[in-house]
């Protein structure tokens, strides 16, 4: 796994985690520890975002592993 790629997934799980907070129990975590709609708070928003957005290339890339190991065989 790239290096890229695990960081794209801990920040996805950040996200989630701390959008599971707010569903659950309407406790926003980022903006806890960063402060509400501070300037850091966006930017951390901002890249849970991108790396979201990026690991949507995942499914690309495995069913495309997939179909090459089927056409080896």
């Amino acid at each position: 796994m790239r290096t890229l790629d695990a960081i794209a997934l801990i920040l996805v799980a950040i996200g989630a985690i701390n959008w599971g907070l707010i569903g659950f129990f309407r406790f926003d975590l980022i903006s806890t520890l960063f402060g509400v709609n501070s300037a850091l708070t966006r930017i951390v928003f901002a890249i849970v975002g991108i790396a979201g957005l990026y690991a949507l290339s995942f499914l690309g890339r495995d069913r495309d592993r997939d179909r090459d190991t089927r056409e080896a065989k």
